[in-house]
């Protein structure tokens, strides 16, 4: 071979061995990247080709998949009393993606993930159609109708979660306003004007945002719960009726402002039991500031506050603040000041004192299912944390369980079943203009002894004239019928 032709012979050779090394490198190290990409329209093609598997409420799907008229795209997904079950399921859009369980077990609904290999290898030999796999809830539909129904009634703004407190799994959570996930779940040029009207810059009273777990309140008295519990881990007090060291009035640490109370109430030296009946600020406040920041932000932190909770869906974390002094503190600990709640961790507080000073971990998805029903993985309940000895669980439950009987909670008063529950009235707005929240925090207990649910219940109605806003007239009520449905439901 000459010089020349064995010159463009190599030049020729390099050309192809930089041809199979892109070529390798689009396969194999960019194979991942260029399958997520949001611009590659395959990637979208081929995931609304089939059905979506389904998310499973009481052995019923709350979802479906219809095919489309036109587009590319072939199916696309619906949803059964869509604005009731949308803080779980989220949404799935063909044109604006997807959150909650819809975004998190996308794998699992489409079909995808990599578990489903056997079978999706199966059903290809065999000429099956691909199907996505299923996400079985641990919601129970009676208490998220009676929660949705609830909240829907009261007509303003507001949030549930129900959880079965020796679980730790999630029986309700509903917010509203609300939206129904099937009205953008298409493409773009069809479903564009639903999606900007539900908009918070288009809708002030943002129905996409889900109270229940993103949204964090000032939880007012109903925090009293995780002030008691303070003192009786610390020892400060060893039972419900031993009189407490609190003066009327009492000037708050570090200051000469008075803490006060609401109303004419008997919070002078009461025990810790009256004063969870009457919701005095004076006992509790003096507690916190007694105790001090540290020893009220350890047993916060017990029972979840300053930690996100993933759900799976993620929660946002509660506050309660470090480096207050006590005056701050005193505040802190009638769920004022900094401190603030999301109604999935008020529930959290109710279900540890329910559960004998057990707080389980909270969920929603009990199991992942292939397509023909096969379990992919099944969650187990797990221990988060021990807020309280069983003893002083016990306690506080008799203190609940006087707030309902005789106190401020009588409206959530169960027949043939015993219930605990803490009222709060949070303000909140510069000099405390603004409406208050209302809150009800509870359990039932049965005559077996077991304790199949507790609730947390915020309501913010900003139509309501201010006397008459309160979590025992506005909250109890709703926080009743879920209870209720959760009873009937295991008869």
């Amino acid at each position: 071979m000459n010089k020349p032709l064995r010159r463009i012979a190599i030049f020729c050779g390099l050309l192809v061995l930089a041809l199979l090394i892109r070529d390798n490198w689009l396969q194999y190290v960019q194979a991942d990247k260029l399958r997520t990409d949001t611009a590659n329209r395959r990637v979208a093609i081929e995931r609304y080709a089939y059905p979506r598997g389904d998310i499973i409420v009481d052995g019923n799907p709350i979802t479906g998949s219809v095919e489309t008229k036109a587009g590319d795209y072939k199916y696309k997904r619906t949803y059964k009393n869509g604005p009731m079950w949308a803080p779980v399921t989220g949404y799935s859009s063909q044109a604006f993606d997807g959150n909650f369980l819809e975004k998190i077990d996308d794998g699992i609904l489409t079909g995808n993930d990599d578990r489903l290999f056997f079978r999706n290898t199966l059903d290809m030999i065999t000429g099956k159609p691909k199907q996505g796999g299923n996400v079985v809830t641990t919601l129970n539909a009676a208490a998220q109708k009676a929660a949705f129904d609830g909240l829907k009634r009261q007509g303003g703004k507001g949030a549930v979660v129900a959880l079965e407190p020796s679980t730790g799994k999630i029986l309700a959570l509903a917010s509203y306003p609300s939206y129904d996930p099937s009205s953008f779940s298409g493409d773009r040029n069809s479903d564009s004007a639903a999606w900007n009207k539900l908009q918070k810059k288009n809708d002030p009273s943002d129905p996409m945002l889900n109270r229940a777990l993103r949204e964090t309140y000032p939880p007012g008295s109903t925090f009293k719960v995780v002030t008691a519990a303070a003192a009786l881990e610390n020892g400060k007090y060893t039972s419900a009726d031993q009189k407490t060291d609190s003066p009327l009035p009492w000037v708050m640490t570090g200051t000469r402002t008075e803490l006060k109370n609401e109303g004419n109430i008997p919070c002078k030296n009461a025990t810790m039991r009256i004063a969870l009946q009457y919701s005095c600020n004076t006992v509790f406040g003096k507690i916190g500031a007694d105790l001090g920041n540290d020893k009220m932000l350890e047993e916060a932190k017990k029972f979840g506050f300053d930690a996100e909770q993933f759900t799976p869906v993620r929660a946002n974390a509660s506050v309660f603040s470090d480096n207050m002094n006590p005056s701050q503190t005193a505040l802190s600990s009638i769920g004022q000041y900094n401190t603030a709640a999301t109604p999935l961790q008020m529930a959290m507080v109710a279900s540890a004192v329910a559960n004998d000073g057990k707080l389980m971990k909270p969920y929603m998805v009990d199991s992942l299912q292939s397509s023909n029903l096969d379990p992919v993985e099944t969650t187990e309940p797990k221990e988060l944390s021990r807020p309280l000895t069983p003893a002083n669980a016990q306690i506080l439950q008799s203190m609940m369980e006087t707030v309902v009987k005789q106190g401020t909670g009588t409206n959530a008063q169960i027949p043939n079943a015993v219930v605990g529950g803490k009222t709060g009235t949070a303000q909140h707005g510069v000099e405390n203009s603004e409406n208050p929240y209302a809150w009800f925090i509870s359990y039932a207990k049965l005559p077996d002894n077991s304790k199949p649910v507790a609730v947390a219940v915020v309501i913010e109605d900003d139509k309501a004239n201010r006397d008459d806003i309160s979590g025992g007239g506005l909250a109890a009520p709703i926080a009743k019928s879920v209870m209720q449905a959760v009873i009937n439901s295991k008869k």
